[in-house]
């Protein structure tokens, strides 16, 4: 992409309704717009970003062997009364009314839809273990929406939904959901760290939330310090094996980490003094076992080997899409602008050309482009007609991990400058070195 021709509306000044680092950020580099309280417009940049957080939760959940499908953003009251949350749920949730005078409502999650679609269709045991997520648009009518995309009325959203025989079978759904959620996190440049939690409307007794945490954060949380020194890295893990997946949920949550609803003062002070923290995290995604509380209010069962009618046994399992584009800003960014992690940014380089329309700077920066292309990489080459401070400053907002610089000085020497925008170290390459740095580095990010 080239950026005279991009639809990128950066920002000078830091618009007066943003409070927290990620949305002057995303504002500032032109990623959203917001078109009412607590609903945005995702602008080219930002929609890269929100499309490739979710083609990692898609490979991640593929797999585990999690079967993706898409239900609907309005759904039926009748199901929502059917298992008891129409009235219970409160006035974040948005009720519609159709022309023919049915109760709707906007859907903040999707327990009862996908328990329908579950009872219309299976009744074997044979058929079990089955999970399906999707992901989709959501809407919680916040009292008090704040902070762009992380507290935001509108929110996409991955939920996922598993169905099985036995309690024993589901807690391994549970643990299986947790170690994809751990590499997810991971290959998006963050520590989300499990943390037992509270579980509110959803209800269930098995539940963890992954935060991050930032200074911004939502939650206050207490952990130990040597949770933060757990990685899952490159492992190789067998999601059919309970003893595999067990053993994670194991090494991930035996330490203490709980978020201010289930903090027990006793429990935290068993710690060594010197590993307790307190300090803030944002939510970024929520995993719950319970049991039987929509399959026995919605008659979702199946026959058992012996042929009794048993209800299934289940647990929901969500990541905060759209809230995670502001949680990688918030725990990656400098006094200049964001920084983003490889495996979630919007163009994998960026190309400055110092001297637009010189001969020579203009066919080194066209060559560049294209090797990069040829590679399945994308560059956004900044081409337009600008002083070099002014594109040093929009590529450092914006948050390119990698930056190639071209100008005829060096060209003279045969190199071009490659800059890594986290440690803002350079280096003097010629272009086709740089080239292959590039690609190595985007090649040890793939699967």
């Amino acid at each position: 992409m080239r950026l005279s021709r991009y639809f990128l509306p950066v920002l000078k000044e830091t618009p007066a309704e943003a409070q927290i680092v990620s949305h002057r950020l995303m504002l500032r580099a032109g990623m959203i717009k917001q078109a009412s309280a607590g609903i945005y417009s995702w602008l080219p940049m930002g929609f890269k970003v929100l499309r490739n957080i979710e083609r990692i939760v898609h490979e991640e959940q593929a797999r585990a062997g999690h079967i993706a499908m898409l239900m609907p953003t309005l759904q039926s009251a009748d199901l929502w009364r059917e298992s008891g949350r129409y009235d219970a749920y409160g006035p974040e949730m948005l009720r519609i009314r159709d022309r023919h005078d049915r109760d709707m409502l906007y859907g903040p999650t999707n327990e009862e839809l996908i328990t329908d679609i579950f009872r219309s269709h299976v009744s074997s045991y044979k058929d079990l273990p089955l999970t399906l997520y999707h992901i989709q648009w959501k809407f919680r009518d916040e009292v008090r929406p704040r902070f762009g995309v992380m507290r935001g009325r509108e929110f996409l959203m991955k939920d996922g939904y598993n169905f099985d025989l036995t309690k024993e079978d589901a807690l391994h759904a549970y643990n299986r959901h947790l170690v994809t959620y751990l590499r997810t996190y991971e290959r998006m440049g963050l520590q989300a760290i499990p943390m037992r939690a509270d579980s509110g409307p959803i209800g269930g007794d098995n539940t963890h939330e992954f935060l991050v945490l930032a200074e911004t954060g939502e939650s206050e949380v207490f952990y130990d310090s040597e949770i933060t020194d757990l990685k899952f890295g490159d492992r190789v893990i067998d999601y059919d094996s309970k003893e595999q997946c067990q053993a994670v949920l194991e090494e991930f949550t035996s330490r203490y980490a709980r978020t201010d609803e289930t903090h027990d003062a006793a429990l935290f002070d068993k710690v060594p003094e010197e590993r307790r923290r307190v300090a803030r995290g944002i939510e970024v995604g929520q995993i719950f076992y319970f049991g039987t509380k929509y399959s026995d209010a919605m008659g979702a069962t199946v026959s058992d080997d012996a042929g009794n009618k048993v209800p299934v046994h289940m647990g929901s399992h969500g990541i905060g899409v759209s809230r995670l584009v502001g949680a990688i800003i918030e725990a990656s960014h400098d006094d200049k602008g964001i920084i983003w992690p490889e495996g979630v940014t919007p163009f994998h380089c960026g190309i400055v050309n110092l001297k637009q329309g010189d001969d020579e700077a203009d066919a080194a920066c066209e060559a560049l482009y294209a090797s990069l292309t040829a590679l399945g990489l994308e560059p956004l080459y900044d081409d337009r007609n600008e002083r070099a401070g002014g594109k040093f400053a929009t590529m450092d907002l914006i948050g390119l991990p990698w930056r190639i610089t071209v100008g005829p000085r060096g060209l003279k020497n045969g190199v071009v400058e490659l800059t890594s925008r986290r440690s803002g170290e350079s280096e003097e390459l010629p272009p086709e070195e740089a080239v292959a740095r590039i690609a190595e580095i985007y090649g040890k990010t793939k699967i």
